[in-house]
């Protein structure tokens, strides 16, 4: 008489390249979720951007950083992780500004949130257009 059913090795084995395959979605997985927060907050720099430059044909200056009044639908914009990493921005006398997101992967376009542009920096900044 046979019996029938799976030896221990197989078991584990199977349960095994479970993990394996487990491990890998889940690193995917994050990876993904990074890279579309960071897609986001350049999203997010180039709506900034659009308001401020339309507060500046509007008005003849700049916001400043302590100024709400530049129309924000839905409020000021928030990081997609949350106040971990917020958005900043500064001007300078009404005549420039310069908008940042600190990256969490990938290069930025600046090493600090001051604009001061980098190829390898992790934030990712606007500045005036005018």
């Amino acid at each position: 008489m046979k019996k029938l059913g799976f030896t221990l090795i197989e078991l584990l084995v199977v349960i095994s390249i479970i993990g394996v395959l487990v491990a890998v979605a889940v690193a995917s997985y994050n990876s993904a979720q990074i890279k579309a927060r960071d897609a986001a907050r350049r999203a997010i720099i180039g709506n900034i951007q659009t308001a401020f430059e339309q507060y500046f044909a509007e008005t003849g200056a700049y916001p400043t950083s302590g100024n709400e009044s530049v129309a924000f639908e839905g409020g000021i914009p928030k990081d997609p992780k949350g106040s971990a990493n917020p958005l900043t921005w500064n001007t300078t006398l009404s005549t420039s500004y310069c908008v940042c997101a600190t990256l969490e992967a990938g290069v930025g376009n600046a090493n600090s949130t001051t604009c001061n542009w980098s190829d390898t920096g992790t934030y990712y900044c606007a500045t005036n257009k005018q």
